[in-house]
């Protein structure tokens, strides 16, 4: 299992890290260069979804297809949480006839209602559980 940690870099600056070698710069919105946790979580779920249909799409348009997934959702800060996220996901279907291109939506619904953890998760909500522990400590 990939192990996952931030770690602390500067005043409101974290990066984000993978046992795989990967890293993401992470902080506010005032600090440039660097994304938010909510844009995390953001991209965090086009990215399952463009994972999940990918397969279907490459089968139905071929290896090379283009996709853009774009996604939004502003927070509502009273409550400190996003209650709307919105996928777009853009794609070439000129070469396909009407019929085609319905069967295609519905596939890709499936696939990504079927296998996208981060969309289903959120969907069905989770529990966080958070800790603090000494350095020093057991």
């Amino acid at each position: 299992m990939t192990k996952l940690w931030v770690e602390r870099t500067g005043t409101r600056r974290y990066t984000g890290r993978s046992s795989r070698g990967a890293e993401v710069l992470i902080g506010s919105e005032d600090v440039d260069g660097v994304f938010t946790p909510g844009e995390l979580l953001k991209i965090a779920l086009a990215a399952c979804s463009g994972l999940s249909s990918d397969a279907t799409l490459a089968r139905r348009l071929g290896d090379d297809y283009q996709a853009t997934i774009e996604v939004s959702g502003l927070a509502d800060r009273e409550q400190e949480r996003y209650p709307l996220l919105e996928e777009v996901l853009k794609l070439d279907l000129s070469g396909l006839d009407e019929a085609d291109r319905d069967r295609l939506r519905t596939v890709v619904h499936r696939a990504v209602d079927q296998v996208c953890t981060v969309g289903r998760t959120l969907k069905a909500g989770t529990e966080v559980r958070f800790e603090i522990k000494d350095n020093d400590g057991p």
